[in-house]
């Protein structure tokens, strides 16, 4: 059986803390707010792993404002997510996502954040990322929006 799952997240940047996007650090840039290191690329897959598969998102998976989450990686909620897939007997086959926003300059770490995504998820990860012209709360540089859309199968 295959199913497929979407998920969505958005950050608003947060110039007072570190930018950690799609498993890597970018120095230099502003981070993103949230309850934790705020990777909306990690918080989008963990979503559409989960959706895929009917167990929800991540609010079910982590607490939003519990103190053992506080400015956690967000990877870790990934590999969360992949253990409660393996528990019901699914596993990835591909994730792909989409990246909304002005900053960072996402091209020159495509292959690297790829790659980093790839090993996390244990199955092919594609990254692209685009603009909006100015439009919106991306366009106006105030943030990042992530779409994701995981691909899963029976195991």
């Amino acid at each position: 059986m295959i199913r497929v799952g979407t998920g969505f997240d958005t950050h608003a940047y947060d110039a007072a803390s570190p930018l950690r996007l799609a498993g890597l650090d970018w120095p230099g840039e502003p981070g993103l707010s949230g309850h934790s290191d705020g990777d909306a690329v990690c918080h989008a897959v963990v979503d559409a792993l989960l959706s895929a598969a009917g167990l929800g998102d991540i609010g079910g998976l982590v607490g939003v404002d519990e103190p053992e989450t506080e400015g956690a990686a967000s990877t870790g909620f990934v590999r969360l997510a992949l253990q409660r897939l393996a528990a019901e007997g699914w596993r990835p086959v591909n994730v792909s996502v989409q990246i909304v926003g002005n900053r960072p300059k996402f091209a020159p770490r495509r292959a690297e954040a790829q790659a980093v995504m790839t090993d996390l998820v244990g199955a092919p990860v594609s990254l692209a990322a685009t603009t909006t012209d100015g439009l919106g709360f991306t366009g106006r540089g105030e943030g990042v929006a992530v779409i994701a859309n995981a691909l899963i199968e029976r195991d």
